[in-house]
């Protein structure tokens, strides 16, 4: 019974997730792009539905959020499908095994690099690295921004769209805090623990006995350099 309540507690909260992710959608979709009146930007966007995911190497619990720059964008990552509704769950792992690492949505698992998200599912990695280009991105509360990932693997995000500040945006405010994830190496999944689940927005993905463990910060994709 206890097993029977996790896995509709996991359900009802993808579901939730899908809703809230089409809503964001929905809501940035409706809003106009503005540049603001004492700025002058020359990029435009293609809108994208559905919706994609970075995983930005970057503690969304750590200081790291407040920049609004910095380097090292060749460890992130981009998820062009959602991976929540194409995750496994942890008590189904030995089933992927069995399957040679072949989940049922098709991607292929890799024990030496495994990835987590909030609700305890074993999720696809995304792809490396980030390509160079210009992202709209958000954390679906109240800041949408352009992100710029150079060729040298530098990141920057400019000023929240839509209003008159000339001050860039941080991380922390494109970040979708509900949204966690997490990469795994070392042990295997049969060594996390369901209970550690789910994560509260915000918080620290759980440590898994015998891996190492990179938290990311995950950002909404809502458009894409025209």
């Amino acid at each position: 019974a206890r097993r029977g309540r996790a896995v509709h507690s996991i359900g009802t909260a993808m579901i939730g997730r899908d809703v809230l992710v089409r809503s964001v959608l929905a809501s940035v979709a409706a809003a106009p792009v503005v540049t603001p009146a004492n700025l002058v930007s020359a990029t435009e966007f293609r809108r994208l539905n559905p919706i994609q995911f970075i995983a930005a190497n970057v503690d969304p619990t750590s200081g790291g959020v407040q920049a609004s720059s910095g380097t090292g964008a060749d460890t992130w990552g981009i998820w062009r499908v959602d991976p929540g509704p194409r995750g496994v769950l942890l008590r189904d792992y030995p089933k992927l095994e069995k399957n040679n690492g072949v989940a049922p949505a098709r991607w292929q698992f890799d024990r030496n690099n495994w990835w987590l998200e909030e609700h305890g599912l074993i999720m696809e990695a995304p792809a490396f690295p980030l390509p160079p280009g210009n992202y709209l991105v958000t954390g679906g509360r109240e800041v949408t921004a352009e992100l710029t990932i150079t060729a040298d693997h530098k990141w920057a995000l400019g000023v929240p769209r839509g209003t008159r500040s000339d001050i860039p945006a941080r991380l922390y405010d494109v970040t979708h805090l509900p949204c966690r994830a997490a990469r795994y190496s070392g042990s295997t999944p049969t060594s996390a623990r369901q209970t550690d689940f789910p994560v509260k927005s915000g918080a620290a993905m759980p440590v898994v006995v015998g891996s190492d463990k990179v938290d990311y910060a995950v950002l909404f994709v809502v458009g894409v350099e025209a």
